[in-house]
């Protein structure tokens, strides 16, 4: 038992020889106390984790660019649990009572961390806030943790310092461990990151709560006991009731993003896929949102994919690779020339291909590409598929249908290597298509792209073409919401590059009526383009991103 004549929580000098030690009065052995203690660290720690996954998934969906929310989050909430460590010290005094206290405050603030940033972002237009303010709470209540631990453990029964630390720390990274195994195959793909969230809460408040008022009751007062019960029973209660609630609260937050009309709302292993219109009627009352980005619109698709893949198939085009564009748009181009033999899709996300097929609006704007016997398709990432033989020396045609390089997932397929991989894809005489983003608002990013097929060994032709806003992340302004971005002004940039000359810009006589393009707005739309020129840029590569 700690010595009362030394300060609470203050680890007291080695009794002497002879003294007595007073065990704590716990209704278990002290063996099975420890036990309990520490299997009570290892599921608080495991909660814990998963709520800074979970801040780092929703941050990086809801604002993008992984590697800055990565940064904040992990940052803010390393200093905030040495904070939380140093305020710890005014709860030793009563130790039981404080860990109680932290864990429901943390089961609240982390089970409800998701749905309030979904809804900064919803109703706001800004999530950076609450990411950062939720990073530091949660930060400086796990901070907490352990200190508390230390005095509770050793309130079982005394060892040295080092040895109680060992134990702690061993049982905490353990369930480190679980927590981030358990998010991404568990906690994200069956419950979702707002019912996660809740779900995750119910357990920490459970197995903190649990362990004070069973194992330690005795050293709380009655009147401390009934606060810890009023205070974890609240908190069960909010969470469930959000649970109950997270449905309905998703259908209103994402009719506050992405308009009244969402028609399907799919979270798919890689992102999600939301389809914006009326379920019957024209196809062009139809939008593609992909993590909260405009990456379709019906409106002016046809603009986008006819500037992409036209150009790209004036000469052979036999056999064509189009990277991404599982929504297939690209290949409904590309399969309007009647002398294609083949067309292979590689797309990273089924769910992408799964709509496409069977959506009757989606289906209707490519026009039924994947019935088209020709097109075959791999669900697999680019990179990794542009490695294996079957992709070498076999396409005359090559169309990089990608997210903007400055989404970070996308910034290898961007990059010097991923290049150099689709030349060695390419037949002698064989073009790449690449989109770019808009050298206009972005000519920093769109020059890189061009230095970077440069530097790995391709000749280039960039150009551009313009349609409405595409790209944009629904939520930061809520004046941008889907149905007024028909109104908005966008440009989208090009680079055909082929390896044996600078290919040309143009559209051949045989090419399939098309509706926004000619050789002579070819050459307009590379003069304009030319004029946003940056020079001397470096080529990104995989150890060097170079877009932001």
């Amino acid at each position: 038992m700690i010595d009362r004549s030394a300060p609470r929580g203050v680890l007291p000098a080695p009794e002497p020889r002879g003294v007595a030690r007073v065990p704590a009065a716990l209704p278990v052995r002290p063996r099975a106390g420890r036990l309990l203690v520490l299997a009570t660290v290892f599921v608080c720690a495991a909660c814990g984790l998963v709520y800074e996954l979970e801040l780092l998934a929703l941050g990086s969906y809801l604002i993008g660019d992984s590697v800055t929310q990565a940064s904040v989050v992990l940052s803010v909430m390393v200093f905030a649990m040495g904070v939380g460590s140093l305020l710890a010290k005014a709860l030793r005094a009563r130790p039981a009572f404080g860990f109680a206290a932290v864990e429901a405050a943390l089961a609240l603030l982390g089970g409800l961390s998701a749905m309030a940033l979904y809804a900064s972002f919803a109703w706001l237009g800004e999530s950076r806030p609450a990411l950062v303010a939720f990073s530091f709470a949660i930060g400086v209540l796990i901070g907490a943790e352990i200190p508390l631990l230390m005095v509770l453990i050793q309130r079982i029964r005394r060892q040295d310092a080092g040895g109680a630390v060992a134990d702690l720390f061993a049982a905490d990274y353990v369930g480190a461990l679980v927590g981030g195994l358990a998010f991404p195959f568990l906690v994200l793909p069956v419950l979702g990151q707002l019912t996660g969230a809740m779900l995750t809460g119910t357990v920490n408040a459970t197995a903190g709560g649990g362990l004070v008022l069973w194992l330690f009751r005795r050293d709380l007062s009655p009147r401390a006991r009934w606060l810890l019960v009023a205070a974890n029973v609240t908190v069960l209660a909010v969470l469930g009731c959000a649970t109950v609630l997270a449905d309905d609260f998703e259908r209103v937050a994402r009719r506050a993003v992405y308009g009244g009309e969402v028609r399907v709302a799919v979270q798919t292993g890689v992102q999600e896929l939301v389809l914006t219109g009326p379920p019957t009627g024209s196809p062009r009352s139809l939008d593609l949102f992909l993590d909260g980005r405009l990456r379709v619109s019906g409106y002016d698709e046809y603009r986008y994919h006819e500037a992409l893949v036209h150009p790209a198939m004036t000469g052979p085009h036999s056999r064509v690779l189009v990277l991404g564009g599982g929504d297939g748009l690209a290949a409904r181009e590309v399969l309007r020339y009647r002398d294609v033999v083949a067309v292979t899709v590689v797309e990273l996300d089924p769910g992408v291909v799964r709509l496409a097929r069977t959506d009757p609006m989606l289906s209707a704007l490519n026009a039924r590409a994947y019935e088209d016997p020709r097109l075959g398709v791999v669900t697999e990432d680019a990179f990794r598929w542009l490695r294996g033989p079957a992709a070498q020396g076999r396409f005359d045609v090559i169309v990089s249908d990608l997210p903007d390089p400055g989404i970070t997932p996308s910034t290898k397929l961007y990059s010097q290597e991923f290049y150099g991989l689709a030349a060695r894809a390419l037949r002698p005489g064989g073009r790449l298509a690449v989109h770019a983003g808009p050298p206009a608002t972005r000519p920093r990013t769109y020059w890189t792209v061009e230095a970077t097929l440069r530097a790995a060994g391709l000749l280039t032709a960039p150009y551009s073409a313009g349609g409405r806003l595409s790209g944009f992340a629904a939520g930061p302004d809520r004046a941008l919401g889907a149905a007024s971005a028909t109104a908005l002004p966008q440009d989208w940039g090009f680079v055909l590059a082929a390896r044996e000359s600078v290919p040309r810009l143009r559209v051949d006589r045989d090419t399939p009526a098309l509706r926004s393009l000619s050789t002579q707005s070819l050459a307009d739309a590379a003069r304009d383009t030319e004029r946003t020129r940056l020079t001397g840029l470096p080529p990104s590569t995989l150890p060097h991103p170079r877009y932001s």
